[in-house]
Order: structure tokens, then sequence, then C-alpha cells
């Protein structure tokens, strides 16, 4: 049960850094690639402990373990300001719906809180 909640945990920060993520991204021809990787949430992020990884891809998110590889969440995110993100989706783990808002502190960090309070922080893995 401890590494069940682990992973919840875990795949919930995912979730919240992948999202930032994808919505950063986005720009037209006016915004060259080297520009959106750079400022962009597009990536891979993982969460403080290192247990789960969220991929941020065409503003959807998936998120698994680290460990095993098992996906924990899956849906999608859409930036809602010019340094926020907005994610929501499905924790696979609980089968319940799941929704953070991410600040793209750097291009290297996202500051999360889901929708209960909890406060996490994603990194962008290189």
């Amino acid at each position: 049960m401890t590494n069940a909640r682990r992973l919840v945990s875990a795949g919930t920060t995912a979730l919240v850094a992948l999202a930032l993520a994808g919505c950063m991204s986005g720009g037209g021809p006016s915004n060259p690639p080297v520009q959106r990787a750079a400022s962009g949430v597009e990536g891979a992020w993982i969460d403080a402990q290192g247990t789960g990884l969220s991929t941020f891809s065409g503003g959807i998110f998936q998120t698994v373990a680290t460990d095993t590889g098992q996906k924990l969440a899956e849906g999608s995110y859409f930036l809602s300001g010019s340094t926020s993100v907005q994610i929501s989706g499905t924790s696979l783990i609980r089968q319940q719906p799941i929704s953070f808002n991410c600040l793209l502190i750097s291009t290297n960090q996202l500051n999360c809180t889901s929708s209960g309070g909890q406060n996490f922080v994603l990194t962008r893995r290189a």
C-alpha cells in the first residue's frame, strides 16, 4: 500500500510537470524550435523523489513509475498564461480524475499544486 501511495504521489507530480511542459511549447512559425524547447514544457519531467516520470507532448501527458514503467496517469494540458499550465487527467491507480495548476519557474523547474492543495516540484530530465 505504501508503494502504491508513493507511485500515485509521484504520478501526480509528474503529471503536473508534464502539463506545464506541453503548454509552454506552443508557437507558430515565428518561434524557432530552439526557443520552444528552451522555454516550453514539452519533454520529460521527474518528481523530487525520482519515482515518477512525466512526458508532455502535443497537449497530452503521461506519467510512468521510474522503477517499473507502469503507467500511473494520463491526460491533457494547456497553457493558461505565459508561465501557467493547467493539467487534467486520470489517476490510473485510483481510477479518479486529477487536476493541477503549475508555474514554469525556469526552463528546468515546474512548481505545481494539485486541486487538493498538495504542492510538488518537477524537474526537467536531461
